[in-house]
């Protein structure tokens, strides 16, 4: 299973390249993967990066869960597949992001790397501090969630 850890800073240069931060890359090798998934986060204004396998899971788990006989299913399904743009990391351990996509969540050159799990997300640096919680905030939520796993567990 693919794992990213980290919160790396980068710059993008004037032609939209940008370094996959070595932590990362090296996890990438070990898997095999060198095709990336980009799409723009449904929730935040980041970018997500998916390694193919990962996306091929994602979309397989997402049709499962849908008719394709459904108007409103298919719009949802289609919605989530059509905007997506497939890389490839260079010799360098670059990839090329469409300017569409650094437009749609404001990247100009500061960006940030998060691992968040098996994806890797990319967000401008200033808009990732504004869509944090507050550290008194998310401990109190955390706290909230992991009691509440407590109390099912017990039942």
């Amino acid at each position: 299973m693919i794992q990213f850890l980290g919160n790396i800073e980068a710059k993008i240069d004037a032609k939209a390249r940008i370094f996959v931060p070595a932590v990362f890359r090296k996890i990438l090798q070990s898997s095999g993967e060198n095709t990336l998934i980009l799409r723009k986060d449904i929730f935040q204004d980041c970018l997500v990066l998916y390694p193919l396998q990962v996306w091929e899971e994602e979309v397989a788990k997402l049709r499962s869960r849908l008719n394709r006989w459904n108007k409103e299913q298919q719009a949802v399904f289609r919605q989530f597949v059509v905007d997506v743009e497939r890389l490839e990391m260079d010799a360098n351990g670059r990839i090329l992001i469409p300017k569409r996509y650094c437009q749609m969540v404001g990247i100009s050159t500061d960006v940030r790397f998060l691992g968040v799990d098996s994806t890797i997300e990319i967000w401008a640096k200033e808009s990732l501090e504004k869509s944090l919680i507050p550290a008194n905030d998310f401990s109190e939520r955390i706290q909230a969630l992991m009691n509440n796993d407590i109390q099912n567990d017990q039942l």
